[in-house]
This record gives structure tokens, C-alpha cells and sequence, in this order.
């Protein structure tokens, strides 16, 4: 059901909004949901941090194969640093380099898509048999 709200929305708004990563976001946050790499502040914070490091990376080294894996690895330490670890965001500088999006589209696109599955994952887990998501702080 999220990834289908995903590609509607895609439809409805002409924005490339069905990414690789997104599927296995769905996986954590569906599958997994007590994971702190499920948590909407990790899938967010991960998914922004990742994008802002790929399209950094892809403005100051444009079509470089290795800048891409380096902005990979940036992104993984960033995300780790800054505590949003988010493993499905750390393949969104390949995004950047691989499909030539504006940084303003990549933007777009991961915090629509990224907000959307988080939503429905909140309302998918209140059905039974109901599931804690997202998990609260004590």
C-alpha cells in the first residue's frame, strides 16, 4: 500500500517519486518497525542528509563515478555522526548521479516520498494487530 500511494502520487504530480531506496525503506518501517533505523527522525533526517551530500557532490564533480561512492560513504558517516542513520538513504547519492536530478527535485523527492511512507507505515500499524510506530521516547 505505501509504495502504491508512493507511485499515485508520482502519477498525480509528474514527480519522479518512485526511487530504488523507497522499497527498502518499506521493508524497515513495514517489517521492521521497532528498529531505530525505522523511526521517522532516522528515515528523514537520513533521506535529507544523503540527499544534501549527493547533490552536493554531484554539483562540484559532476558525472564521476567515484565521487558518487565517495558521496556514499559521506553520507553514511553523516548519517552516523548526526544519529539518523538510515541504510536505504545511503544509496541516494547514486540517485543524484544516476538519474541527473535537479537538488531541488531530489529534495522534493525524498521528503514527499519519505513523509508519505512514514504516514501510511503510522496508520498501517494501528490495524491489527497493532504495532508501536513510531516507537515513543521514555
Amino acid at each position: 500500500m505505501g509504495m502504491t500511494a508512493v507511485g499515485a502520487l508520482a502519477i498525480a504530480t509528474g514527480i519522479p517519486l518512485l526511487i530504488a531506496p523507497f522499497g527498502a525503506t518499506a521493508v524497515l518501517i513495514f517489517g521492521q518497525p521497532k528498529s531505530p533505523l525505522a523511526q521517522p527522525a532516522n528515515v528523514l533526517g537520513g533521506y535529507l542528509l544523503a540527499a544534501f551530500v549527493g547533490s552536493l557532490a554531484m554539483a562540484l564533480l559532476p558525472g564521476l563515478w567515484w565521487a558518487a561512492a565517495i558521496a556514499v560513504g559521506l553520507a553514511i558517516a553523516a548519517m552516523l555522526i548526526l544519529r539518523v542513520t538510515h541504510p536505504p538513504a545511503g544509496a541516494v547519492p547514486l540517485v543524484a548521479f544516476g538519474s541527473h536530478l535537479s537538488a531541488l527535485t531530489l529534495f522534493t523527492v525524498v521528503s514527499l516520498g519519505g513523509l508519505l511512507l512514514i504516514a501510511i507505515a503510522v496508520l498501517h500499524h494501528l490495524i491489527p494487530p497493532r504495532q508501536q510506530y513510531p516507537l515513543r521516547a521514555d
